[in-house]
């Protein structure tokens, strides 16, 4: 979330810096949205004093022995359009709030203008794609042919975007998350954390996947044990005066994010789209000492995504599932460093793919095609012989102090006072693509799939995977 304060001192340079990202911010709305608070935080004010010059005024009429009976009755007039306002207030707050939690991050200064991933720019690449000597097969068909890869059963099980492993590609695919995890936290420092793979609502809202985003996550319907939701029926033991409130003052809109409100308050689950969610908001709502920073974890864990918005695209193969494995790097940082924490996660990230020797190009995304949260991203994309590209298998954002304000992370800096913290994250690496980059980039002409030195280790000895 952006700082209010820039919106209130430097309007207008904020809304030039996100039309660079295609958001045209509307500046009418929030001047009409400032305008109210501020008069009725002034009337409050005023109310306040005259309440309190008032009160004083009736005890020093009953030390007199004075009727203060009429006094005591402006009093409780005052009280009355205090509590008015106070409501006024609280209404415009919560606006102002929604209105914030839609608009995308600044762009760091020097994140290049473009529109799309056009104008993306390359920063470095390393390795030579591999020459072939014979026809080659994509990851499906290498897969497939020696029956590591089915895609029908999966179907069946599920449906589309969902693919089963077996045998030797099965191991091969838990030899990289493991391989990937040693490296981080024997190499890199990171310690290991095990998260849920279920979120409430407050989570999502703290990285920014909520609530713009709502449509790419997989919602559970049913809400918690315990709970006073149950399947099939809703249950209002409390809250019908908000109800009625909604359904009398507001609009159908209001009605909807009431039943939404009232069902995160149950504790609805989300299925986490990335590890970033349940790791980052591991500082939720807290105060890190400063000695303690950086923070700096690694998780590994399954990712579910709907994939809203992606229909026809990607639709063979491992690189675009509603399910995939994915090993994520975050760092909890001081904000005076986390771009320096920036290009350190993004060397730890590259290592892996060194390692495995894939070849590959960082990227640094341009204005129009950063993700919402992200003030930078650099993307790491490896190379797939079948597809003759390069394809995006990391991407490293820093989101400077954007999901800490949502979150209420803070430290308490030099002089003692909280600060708001820099958070920054990036995959290391995603599991299925770097199986996907491996089974293209060592294939053998006998239809045979080599396996990386650094690897065998991880696959007992195996050197090479064949059909059974």
């Amino acid at each position: 979330m952006l700082d209010l304060q820039a919106l209130r001192n430097d309007l207008d340079g904020v809304a030039a810096r996100l039309v660079t990202r295609g958001y045209p911010l509307d500046t009418t709305r929030f001047g009409q949205l400032e305008s109210a608070r501020k008069t009725i935080q002034t009337r409050t004010q005023e109310l306040q004093a005259k309440r309190n010059a008032t009160s004083k005024q009736i005890g020093m009429g009953k030390a007199k022995g004075e009727d203060v009976s009429a006094i005591m009755a402006e009093v409780v007039g005052l009280g009355d359009e205090l509590k008015e306002l106070e409501a006024q207030l609280e209404h415009i707050q919560q606006d102002l709030q929604a209105f914030l939690s839609v608009i995308p991050n600044i762009p760091h200064i020097s994140v290049p203008v473009g529109k799309s991933e056009a104008d993306n720019v390359e920063m470095r690449s390393v390795g030579s794609p591999p020459e072939f000597d014979f026809e080659v097969k994509d990851h499906v068909s290498l897969g497939e042919d020696v029956g590591g890869l089915d895609f029908d059963t999966a179907a069946k099980i599920s449906g589309a975007r969902f693919s089963l492993l077996k045998g030797p590609l099965a191991r091969l695919h838990r030899a990289l998350a493991q391989f990937m995890l040693d490296t981080h936290t024997e190499q890199h420092g990171y310690t290991e954390v095990y998260v849920p793979y279920l979120v409430n609502a407050d989570s999502m809202r703290g990285t920014g996947q909520l609530p713009k985003f709502e449509e790419d996550l997989f919602r559970l319907k049913q809400a918690p044990a315990g709970s006073s939701n149950t399947v099939g029926r809703l249950d209002f033991p409390d809250g019908l005066d908000g109800l009625k409130e909604a359904i009398d003052k507001r609009s159908f809109e209001d009605v909807v994010h009431w039943f939404d409100d009232w069902y995160s308050a149950q504790g609805g689950f989300y299925l986490i789209p990335t590890a970033e969610v349940p790791v980052t908001n591991m500082v939720r709502d807290s105060i890190t000492p400063l000695e303690k920073l950086p923070l700096k974890f690694v998780a590994h864990t399954p990712c579910f995504r709907s994939e809203a918005g992606s229909y026809g695209r990607d639709t063979r193969g491992m690189i675009r599932q509603h399910q995939f494995d994915k090993v994520e790097l975050v760092q909890i940082v001081h904000p005076e460093q986390s771009y320096d924490a920036l290009e350190q996660l993004l060397a730890h990230a590259e290592t892996i793919l060194q390692k495995l020797a894939l070849p590959y190009r960082v990227m640094k995304l341009c204005t129009g095609d950063m993700g919402f949260s992200a003030a930078m991203t650099y993307d790491i994309e490896v190379w797939l012989p079948a597809q003759n590209a390069y394809r995006e298998i990391s991407s490293c954002s820093n989101f400077e102090a954007f999901q800490a304000r949502r979150m209420q992370a803070r430290f308490r800096n030099e002089q003692g006072r909280p600060e708001l913290l820099h958070t920054v994250n990036g995959s290391g690496l995603a599991v299925g693509r770097t199986l996907v980059a491996l089974l293209e980039n060592y294939q053998q002409a006998d239809g045979s799939i080599a396996v990386p030195e650094v690897l065998r280790p991880y696959m007992g000895k195996l050197e090479y995977i064949r059909a059974s």
